[in-house]
């Protein structure tokens, strides 16, 4: 099934190397395409040279252009990542996290400029619960941690202090 939106990336000049890090990093990911500029651009990259990837991270698909120094990545997008279990969540702040001092609330920075979220499964009923206490306490839990405790916010959900 293609999707009717998909998201751009863009890169000043290493979309194909960030491509082939999401695709190791990601199950049942693959690069479908690489297109090369065919004449030159306001972005002066050369004839030849990478403009676009297009690849797949776990059935979703995303294109990568290398467009120049215009644009930079911040946090007002991010890309969210549904994790089953701790281990996953861990797994991937340990493949995507390369600024510490930006992770807060499940959200990490990737060596390209990336924002990413890693949100539980449960995250989701767990906020739409009736009780508006046990909801703050998830809240509270979610926003008092850097990188994400499974354990923690599930207590919280429950009603449960740490």
């Amino acid at each position: 099934m293609s999707r009717k939106i998909s998201p751009c990336l863009w890169f000043d000049g290493q979309a194909e190397e960030a491509s082939r890090f999401y695709v190791s990093v990601f199950p049942n990911s693959k690069i479908t395409q690489i297109e090369k500029y065919v004449t030159e651009t306001p972005s002066n990259k050369p004839v030849g040279s990478v403009m676009t990837v297009s690849f797949e991270l776990d059935g979703n698909e995303f294109l990568a252009l290398n467009g120049g120094p215009y644009f930079k990545f911040n946090e007002a997008i991010s890309l969210m990542i549904p994790c089953k279990d701790q281990k996953e969540i861990d797994y991937y702040y340990a493949k995507l996290s390369a600024d510490p001092n930006a992770e807060m609330c499940g959200w990490l920075k990737d060596k390209f400029g990336i924002s990413w979220q890693l949100i539980p499964k449960d995250f989701d009923a767990w906020m739409k619960t009736a009780d508006s206490e046990k909801k703050k306490n998830a809240m509270k839990a979610l926003l008092d941690m850097k990188r994400i405790n499974v354990m923690d916010l599930e207590k919280a959900a429950k009603g449960k202090r740490g």
